[in-house]
């Protein structure tokens, strides 16, 4: 039986992008460093590593000094001796493939106490994700175990769903775009929709992106050292899967907005680390599909999408540590079974939320060890 082999976790990226390897649909989209934090549970979905669909089988294999595989899912609950970086392969095998591809990624095993002194000011953003505010909730509870700085989460907006200490700027269907211009403060009013909490009148009445203002008007000017953003599902759901121009165009467009806003915002706050979020594999279960958009949405069409919007990300975003950009493979902790309820596409169950703010504390942990 012949197999395709594929040696990754890595950023299959050549010096000049990603790789060029593609004789198959068979590819790797993931960053060159997946982030985790010693006594904190970590782990990484390798079926969310390739170009497969929830009914193609796989064949696993993962080589690492530190972890193991159970199934298609690598585990690591660091110790103290696992503290640096380790380079780490995995090998997947699919059935009608022939041709071999490698490449590998570093994992990043930071101290418990990485930034115990000092403060910390979070921002974090992003749509419906973040508003459920569960995956933030993990966060500041992992921020609060020992080993970490005094520490706030800076936003203005706090749901029901928020712990105590929780705030943040995400909102159900928000795009970068939406971040960039909404402005209807009648409708924001009735409390059915709200302005862009970094968008502001100018002097000619006119409203636009002014990030630098909304330090100082909501935060008394303090500005965060670190800034999360998890966007794009909303921003790319809905072009035709099968038509790959439109789905270029519309990650284009949002590519675009989404430089808008990362240049107001380093504008705002030049010292802070900013990580973009990869957006998450959905919900494996066509049913979640059905129950949700019925026949107009469809699994492997948002798959399709999905897998081409990561890539993207990972061209866009990688290779811009000198701006103080990183990216954060959100995208390959959650489990695309496991991680969903039976009947919601692209909202995370607890196991899957609690995933995304492990991913993203273990980035915030590996900053705090830079300063």
């Amino acid at each position: 039986m012949v197999r395709a082999f594929l040696l990754a976790w890595a950023i299959c990226f050549s010096a000049s992008g990603f790789s060029k390897d593609v004789e198959s649909a068979l590819t790797v989209t993931v960053p060159e460093v997946f982030y985790a934090v010693e006594g904190v549970p970590t782990s990484l979905n390798c079926r969310n590593l390739v170009d497969v669909f929830p009914s193609d089988p796989l064949d696993v294999d993962v080589k690492c000094a530190v972890g193991q595989l159970d199934g298609e899912v690598w585990h690591l609950t660091a110790g103290k001796a696992d503290v640096g970086d380790h380079r780490m392969s995995v090998r997947v095998a699919r059935d009608d493939f022939e041709s071999a591809k490698e490449c590998s990624l570093i994992l990043r095993v930071v101290p418990a106490d990485s930034g115990e002194t000092g403060k910390l000011s979070l921002l974090v953003v992003g749509d419906s994700l973040t508003n459920a505010s569960r995956y933030p909730n993990t966060i500041a509870r992992l921020l609060e175990e020992p080993g970490n700085p005094e520490w706030r989460m800076m936003g203005t907006h706090h749901p029901k769903s928020a712990d105590l200490k929780v705030f943040h700027e995400g909102y159900g269907g928000w795009t970068w775009a939406r971040f960039n211009t909404r402005y209807e403060p009648e409708e924001n009013q009735t409390g059915k929709t709200r302005t862009s909490p970094f968008v502001f009148l100018s002097e000619e009445g006119e409203p636009g992106l002014n990030v630098p203002r909304y330090f100082s008007e909501f935060h008394d000017g303090e500005l965060p050292d670190i800034v999360f953003i998890l966007l794009g599902i909303n921003d790319c759901f809905h072009p035709d899967p099968e038509d790959p121009a439109a789905i270029e165009a519309r990650i284009d467009t949002m590519m675009e907005q989404a430089e808008i806003f990362l240049a107001s915002l380093k504008e705002a706050a030049p010292q802070a680390m900013i990580g973009i979020g990869l957006t998450p594999a959905a919900n494996d279960r066509e049913g979640a599909f059905v129950a949700n958009y019925g026949k107009k949405y469809t699994r492997d069409g948002w798959r399709r999408i999905q897998r081409r919007l990561v890539q993207r990300q990972i061209e866009a975003f990688s290779g811009r540590k000198g701006e103080n950009l990183y990216v954060v493979p959100t995208s390959h902790s959650v489990d695309p079974h496991l991680g969903y309820p039976d009947d919601n596409a692209v909202h995370p169950n607890d196991s899957g939320y609690e995933s995304i703010g492990r991913n993203v504390y273990g980035w915030v942990k590996a900053m705090l060890a830079k300063r």
